[in-house]
């Protein structure tokens, strides 16, 4: 699959981001968990880095591949962050949460120095918005803040688990998949998310990423802000 392909391409890419001592951020997701394979292979060669998971999936990775793990206990700052995403736009806005990790992951990139992204070609995207919109929600307020999301005019879906069951995040939350179509200001939109009770966080990711590694073929392109 040309697909996997980029994948790999964009995430063997980022490793020139990582240097010896480095506290690294570790993402979630397809394209991430590439990079966290690549990252262990260095690691295994004598590469000395800490990780900080962005979910329990990504620890469990990282930890059978022998990547020494810390918490914001050992460390508050990050050195480097790389992950995923399911859009990025010419601003390097993103939308994430697709694989419903987007609370730890805003936090690690909130405490990076830099946010490297790898995406396939697939992920580019002229205005946000295809995606729909991962928003976490306190399930106590769920049906409220769905009422308010449809207020500003998208659709929104509560997102089960394969079992049909309401899909739980790490942090014990909820997530709404909301449809907003084209998203013509997300810096805006966050905002009136960020001001809704019962928002725990949303998937816009604004002014946070550093570079995207973009993957054609086998060739990455670095596009920064």
């Amino acid at each position: 699959m040309a697909n996997n392909q980029e994948k790999e391409a964009a995430a063997r890419a980022s490793l020139k981001f990582v240097h010896d001592g480095d506290v690294v951020g570790l993402g979630t997701g397809s394209t991430a968990a590439y990079a966290v394979r690549f990252l262990a292979q260095q690691v295994q060669s004598g590469l000395k880095v800490r990780g900080i998971p962005t979910s329990s999936s990504t620890r469990e990775l990282a930890a059978s591949l022998g990547i020494p793990l810390i918490t914001f206990e050992d460390a508050q700052q990050i050195d480097v962050t790389i992950d995923g995403t399911d859009e990025f736009d010419p601003q390097l806005q993103l939308i994430k949460g697709g694989g419903g990790a987007l609370l730890r992951e805003k936090i690690v990139a909130s405490a990076s120095r830099r946010l490297v992204i790898v995406a396939d070609a697939s992920k580019q995207v002229q205005v946000l918005g295809k995606f729909p919109l991962p928003v976490e929600v306190v399930p106590f307020a769920r049906p409220l803040v769905a009422k308010r999301i449809a207020a500003l005019g998208a659709t929104s879906k509560l997102r089960q688990d394969a079992g049909g069951n309401p899909f739980v995040t790490d942090e014990g939350n909820h997530i709404l998949d909301c449809s907003f179509g084209a998203i013509a200001d997300p810096p805006a939109l966050a905002r009136v998310l960020d001001a809704m009770p019962g928002v725990v966080d949303h998937g816009l990711f604004i002014n946070l990423a550093s570079v995207v590694l973009v993957a054609r073929g086998d060739a990455v392109e670095e596009i920064r802000r």
